[in-house]
C-alpha cells in the first residue's frame, strides 16, 4: 500500500498552461495519501498549488535545496541548502562573456531577480506569473546575508542549451549541481539540493519504507527521485531516456497523468 506520493510539478502536475487541472485536485484529494510537490520552482512559485490540494505536508522547493511546511499560514523551514556566493560570481561572469543570449536570474527565498526583461524572463513571467525584481548583480552579491537558492538559465537554442551545460561541467565547480528540468530550461543548486535528499527526509521522518512511496516525474532532475520510490510513475512526455526509470508510465502532464495513475497505478 502506497502511504506517499511525491510529484514534480511542470510537466508532471501542472498542464502546459503551468495550472493543476480539477481533475488532478479531486483524484489527489480522494486518494488520501500525503502528497508532497518536488519542484525545481521556489515555495512562491507553489504557492497556489499547495492551497487548491489543501497540502499540509513537507514540501520540497529548488530541487531539494529548501524543505519548508506550511504552519498556521507561515512558511517553516525544515531544511535548506543555498548556493556558495562565491560560485554564483564565478559563474554568472563565465556566463556573461560566453552565452550573451541567455536569461539567467536568481532566486532567494522570497524573490526573482533578473539583470535585464528579456524573451526568457518575459516568456518565464507570463507563463508563472511571477513578478522579478530588476537589480544588479553584482551588488546583489554583495549583500553578505542574502541566501540564494537557485540559479535558473533559459536558453531556446537547443545547441547553445547543450553548450551551456558542457561549460558549466569544465568549471568543475564542486559545490554545485546542475539539472536540466526542460529543453530551455537549466537549474543551478548547492550539491546538497537533490531531490532525492528531499525524499529521503520526508522518508526518514514518517518511517516510510521504499515500497510505501510512489513518484511522478517528467525530467532528467527527476532520476534521483524516481530511483528513490518503489514505484516511479514517469509521464508520456517525458524528456528522453526518463521513461526508462519508470515502473508505469502514465498519461501526459495535459491529459491529467497525475489522476491516472493514480486511480490506474496506486489505487487498484
Amino acid at each position: 500500500m502506497i502511504k506517499h506520493i511525491f510529484s514534480d510539478m511542470d510537466g508532471t502536475l501542472l498542464r502546459s498552461d503551468c495550472k493543476i487541472s480539477e481533475n488532478n485536485v479531486k483524484v489527489i484529494k480522494d486518494s488520501q495519501i500525503p502528497f508532497t510537490l518536488v519542484s525545481a520552482r521556489a515555495p512562491m512559485e507553489m504557492m497556489e498549488t499547495i492551497a487548491k490540494l489543501g497540502l499540509t505536508e513537507p514540501q520540497i522547493a529548488f530541487n531539494g535545496g529548501l524543505i519548508f511546511q506550511e504552519v498556521a499560514h507561515e512558511m517553516k523551514i525544515l531544511r535548506e541548502n543555498s548556493i556558495n556566493l562565491v560560485s554564483i560570481q564565478r559563474i554568472l561572469t563565465e556566463l556573461v562573456n560566453d552565452f550573451p543570449d541567455i536569461s539567467p536570474s536568481l532566486y532567494d527565498l522570497n524573490s526573482w531577480y533578473i539583470e535585464k526583461m528579456d524573451k526568457g524572463i518575459k516568456y518565464e513571467a507570463d507563463l508563472g506569473g511571477q513578478t522579478p525584481k530588476l537589480v544588479e548583480f553584482v551588488s546583489l552579491l554583495k549583500q553578505t546575508e542574502i541566501k540564494i537558492y537557485k540559479i535558473m538559465l533559459i536558453s531556446f537554442n537547443l545547441q547553445e542549451m547543450k553548450q551551456l551545460v558542457e561549460k558549466l561541467e569544465e568549471l568543475k565547480l564542486p559545490d554545485i549541481s546542475i539539472k536540466q528540468s526542460s529543453e530551455n530550461y537549466l537549474e543551478i543548486t548547492s550539491n546538497h539540493a537533490q531531490k532525492a535528499r528531499g525524499i529521503k527526509y520526508i522518508q526518514e521522518l514518517e518511517q516510510l519504507t521504499k515500497d510505501d512511496m510512489a513518484a511522478f516525474g517528467d525530467g532528467y532532475n527527476d532520476l534521483s527521485m524516481l530511483e528513490m520510490v518503489g514505484t516511479p510513475i514517469v509521464m508520456d512526455n517525458a524528456l528522453t531516456g526518463v521513461k526508462d526509470y519508470g515502473k508505469y508510465i502514465t498519461k501526459d502532464n495535459d491529459s491529467d497523468g497525475v489522476a491516472y495513475g493514480i486511480q490506474k497505478f496506486l489505487m487498484e
